[in-house]
């Protein structure tokens, strides 16, 4: 974690003093409270969040926070559908954006639009998915999760739990950091471990597949969720089949947070999504005001880390916040 340390430093640094050796000005309170006078930029933040899944607007308050102090205008958009996303990238180009932040959830499909961002020299970071392909694509800097990580690390807490059969939930099939994460508990974990896709784009057949589940296989005593929204619902799917299933997942919000304070879900691996959104972009701003770079071409890692009843109360309030 030293380049992200490093990282954050350099950009606390830089927006105490511009390119003029001016001082920052004040805009009030709060994390974005000094404002950069370093020329006005505009950045295209393009990711594939589905509609109503609230880790990106944790990935997006992160990224707000940064352009507030970095005198940045954020344009937000976003696309579950890899062609889709790419066709943002590409008019985030054509309107002369000065940095592009994106992720690479479908890395295969990202990569032409990566490539014409690149070609075009227009400065491009990627963050929360494609950590294993961006650098082949041109990228120099990445912000996230190691997933693989991750997952082999829910593996083994899930065997340190006494887990005998988990069922691994991916609510997006073919999206890449969510199939490693499950790969990941595979090799994590001594029990055994199924894979059950699920639509997030249509939460009530989310909860009537896992329900269905349950009911099938009463053997299964651990779900695994990869996101706050989908272990959420598999709390009433769990009371639906009857279930003794212990739940346990990836990402949180603020509901998740009082899931876990009412022991609804045992735990959860956090990869603090709303950094890596303020990195994304406060590492474009360093670039392009002094041709800064983070992680010396490695991945600058925000996560795993878990989160359980032994340390809930100390992010609480930031999750109340909109900010964990």
């Amino acid at each position: 974690m030293t380049t992200l340390a490093l990282g954050v430093a350099a950009a606390v640094l830089l927006a105490g003093c511009s390119s003029s050796g001016g001082k920052p000005e004040s805009t009030g309170s709060g994390m974005a409270s000094g404002s950069a006078d370093t020329p006005r930029a505009t950045i295209a933040m393009i990711t594939h969040e589905v509609p109503g899944d609230t880790f990106w607007d944790l990935i997006r308050k992160g990224a707000e926070t940064a352009a507030a102090k970095d005198n940045v205008e954020l344009r937000y958009s976003a696309d579950p559908e890899a062609p889709n996303q790419a066709n943002l990238v590409q008019s985030a180009l054509d309107s002369k954006v000065d940095g592009i932040a994106v992720t690479l959830a479908k890395p295969d499909a990202m990569a032409p639009a990566v490539k014409a961002a690149v070609d075009a020299g227009t400065p491009i970071v990627a963050f929360n998915g494609g950590m294993d392909q961006y650098q082949a694509q041109g990228i120099s800097q990445y912000f996230g999760q190691d997933e693989k990580l991750a997952g082999i690390s829910a593996g083994k807490r899930l065997t340190a739990d006494g887990a005998k059969k988990a069922l691994c939930v991916i609510q997006e099939q073919g999206q890449i950091a969510l199939e490693t994460r499950c790969a990941g508990v595979i090799e994590g974990f001594k029990g055994q471990t199924e894979i059950l896709n699920v639509n997030s784009k249509d939460m009530p057949s989310v909860e009537a597949t896992i329900t269905a589940k349950l009911q099938q296989d009463p053997s299964i005593d651990h779900v695994v969720a990869l996101g706050a929204p989908i272990a959420l619902t598999a709390i009433q799917s769990k009371a639906n089949a009857g279930s003794d299933a212990t739940i346990v997942t990836f990402d949180t919000n603020a509901a998740l947070v009082d899931a876990i304070k009412a022991g609804d879900v045992q735990w959860a691996i956090d990869q603090q999504p709303f950094l890596q959104g303020y990195l994304a972009v406060d590492s474009l701003w360093l670039y392009l005001n002094n041709r800064n770079t983070i992680g010396g071409g490695t991945p600058t890692l925000t996560g795993p880390a878990f989160i359980d009843q032994s340390n809930i109360d100390s992010i609480a309030e930031y999750a109340k916040a909109g900010t964990r």
